[in-house]
C-alpha cells in the first residue's frame, strides 16, 4: 500500500500540499492532466515520506489520504 494516495481527478493543482511537505516528496505532474484539466499533485519520492499528513491537512479539496 502506498503511503500517500491522491485522488487525482479531484485535485485542482493548487500546490498547497507541495508547499506544506517538509520532505519535498510531492510535485505537480507536469506531464499529465486530470479530468478537470489540471496538473494533479503526485508523490515523487515515497521512500522519503514520513507520513506526517501535512499535505492532507492542507488540501482544500480533501484529495489526499495518508497511511503509515
Amino acid at each position: 500500500m502506498r503511503k500517500v494516495v491522491i485522488d487525482e481527478d479531484k485535485c485542482k493543482g493548487c500546490e498547497l500540499c507541495v508547499n506544506a511537505c517538509p520532505k519535498g516528496v510531492l510535485e505537480l505532474a507536469g506531464e499529465r492532466m486530470n479530468i478537470k484539466g489540471f496538473h494533479p499533485a503526485s508523490l515523487k519520492d515515497e521512500e522519503s515520506c514520513i507520513s506526517c499528513a501535512f499535505c492532507a491537512m492542507m488540501c482544500p479539496d480533501v484529495c489526499i489520504d495518508v497511511y503509515k
